[in-house]
């Protein structure tokens, strides 16, 4: 089930000028680039983040998903603002699905009404 936060994502896709200076990368691809600038190794960054490195490094080159659940342990390693990283995550998780499925650009038009039609009827 879609929760605010990937609803709000669809909305934020929907604004293309809010998104030209965001990511251009995979997620995964990012926690690469992330790891590399602290000159840290698979292996340090996987024990921080409770995997093992075998895991971490299919995450990076995009055979495996990052767990939701691990989002804040990555925001806190790097510093970085937990909203911000949510909403990279997310906005990878969307487009996949939309990409996998060959919706069209009126997904986010719908998507927005029906965010709408659940904040009017207090829908999570």
């Amino acid at each position: 089930m879609f929760d605010d936060t990937i609803l709000l994502l669809i909305l934020s896709i929907n604004d293309k000028n809010k998104f030209s200076n965001k990511m251009k990368e995979t997620f995964g691809e990012y926690i690469r680039r992330l790891r590399k600038s602290k000159e840290l190794t698979l292996t340090q960054l996987a024990a921080k983040l409770n995997m093992d490195s075998a895991n971490l490094s299919k995450i990076e080159t995009g055979k495996r998903e990052f767990d939701e659940g691990r989002l804040k342990l990555l925001a806190d390693q790097f510093s970085l603002d937990i909203k911000e990283l949510k909403d990279e995550y997310f906005s990878e998780f969307v487009a996949k699905k939309l990409y996998a499925n060959q919706c069209t650009e009126k997904v986010f038009q719908l998507a927005e009404e029906k965010i709408k039609y659940m904040k009017d009827r207090s829908v999570k």
